[in-house]
């Protein structure tokens, strides 16, 4: 059976500014200009920026970066020679040019760059994870619905096309019924990790004061800035924010689940010899109302997955035979393996034939896809609201390996139900001032 007949067969409070009223919110033709500012201006937000300055009369007018050089780089990156340069975002969003912008700032400071952006009026592109705790992602959602503006989440596997083919599967029965779901990213980073702390004076153009900003203040290390920044909890929540993020969104949208009901964690450092705060072996379960879900980071290995069929590509595949990221539904007729370039299926006795698909990354359509819901004023695929959720389950599951609790959660009311005060302090954080706008 081919791939084709097969799937036809497969049948908290927060306060924030009043709504931003935007008398030019209306639709763009083809033909106007949109000019975007970039707020992150290393290589994720150039990178991004790239596909979405392909769309025809769009440019990056505006950048902004707490490195100068960062900032400039992203200038010359531009190709405008009127692109405005700054090391504050805030001067970027007193521009009252600039219609839009791609924030691609280290995680802790997804939540204020984004509310600053939508209370200043403009659409916005958010990285992910969406927040760096869940207080902060709600307050987002809330900033966003006040404002009226566009908020699209950067889970970009929202904008590919395999993964509703395989929510069509397994929604449609194909594989029987999928009682078991298991998420992974396996990276061998044995054994120095991101190596020790090497404290000193900050770059002459870094602004350190301010790359902390909610964060505490603490002397400048290459270590916590730059490329591995998600190595250290005051910053972001390690692997299974990063990578898992994406997966766990993608499980949603695939199993038609939204929240879990209860989430456990073990794991812990036991070969990486670095000063970074993250585990190099994390397990967390996740109990949803119809079936469990698994996932394993691990920073010692890079294997994640053996076997492979012929002809198969795997996302960052660097073996014959490893498949280091991925995500496995097992159903009683059948399971299927996927991630960001493909899925298998393989059968159980009785179940669908064999089959596979490989596909293309799909961070050019969402990024653009992003310009079109600035023109047109659609609905982006993956709203705040979508970003918000699905951040929600990596930071439970930093939550729980950080408490040793099994821990019930309450979706509606995004709370612990009967958790010690222990873990409900963990949904938030205390920010430094003068950055605490959103804190416990």
């Amino acid at each position: 059976m081919n791939r084709r007949s097969f799937l036809s067969a497969s049948s908290a409070s927060i306060a924030v500014a009043a709504p931003y009223f935007d008398p030019e919110n209306r639709v763009r033709g083809a033909n106007d200009r949109i000019q975007l500012g970039l707020i992150g201006c290393g290589g994720r937000g150039r990178y991004v920026g790239g596909f979405m300055k392909e769309t025809p009369n769009t440019e990056f007018t505006a950048l902004a970066d707490v490195s100068l050089t960062l900032a400039n780089r992203a200038k010359e990156w531009s190709r405008q020679k009127d692109a405005r340069v700054f090391q504050d975002f805030r001067k970027l969003l007193e521009l009252k040019d600039v219609d839009a912008v791609l924030i691609a700032t280290p995680d802790h400071w997804h939540c204020l760059t984004t509310i600053h952006s939508v209370e200043a009026g403009k659409d916005v592109y958010t990285e992910k994870p969406f927040s760096h705790n869940i207080k902060e992602g709600r307050a987002m959602v809330i900033a966003a619905d006040k404002s009226g503006r566009i908020l699209c989440t950067g889970t970009q596997q929202r904008s590919a096309d395999h993964f509703p083919e395989v929510a069509k599967m397994i929604q449609g029965g194909a594989i029987g019924k999928v009682s078991y779901v298991r998420v992974w990213n396996y990276v061998n980073r044995w054994p120095n990790g991101v190596g020790k702390l090497k404290e000193g004076p900050a770059p002459a153009d870094l602004d350190w004061d301010m790359y902390c900003g909610p964060a505490p203040l603490v002397p400048y290390a290459p270590q916590r800035y730059s490329g591995t920044y998600r190595w250290f909890f005051d910053y972001s929540g390690g692997w299974i924010t990063d990578y898992g993020a994406h997966r766990f969104d993608t499980v949603h949208q695939i199993m038609g689940v939204d929240a879990p009901v209860a989430v456990s964690a073990t794991g812990g450092r036991f070969n990486l010899k670095d000063d970074s705060d993250i585990p190099d072996v994390l397990q967390v379960t996740y109990d949803y109302p119809e079936f469990v879900m698994t996932y394993e980071a691990v920073l010692t290995n890079g294997h994640g997955l053996g076997g492979r069929q012929a002809g198969m590509k795997y996302y960052n595949a660097r073996g014959e035979m490893d498949r280091p990221n991925g995500m496995a539904f097992y159903g009683t007729l059948g399971a299927i393996f996927a991630d960001r370039i493909g899925y298998e299926v393989y059968p159980e006795k009785g179940g669908p034939e064999r089959v596979w698909k490989n596909t293309t990354d799909a961070t050019r359509v969402h990024a653009q896809h992003f310009i079109d819901c600035v023109r047109t004023r659609k609905t982006p695929r993956a709203t705040a609201l979508i970003g918000h959720r699905s951040n929600i389950v990596p930071l439970l599951g930093n939550i729980a390996y950080k408490t040793k609790l099994k821990l019930k959660w309450d979706s509606a009311k995004e709370t612990f139900i009967g958790a010690p005060k222990e873990a409900a302090m963990l949904l938030g954080r205390k920010a430094r001032k003068p950055w605490d706008r959103v804190t416990v």
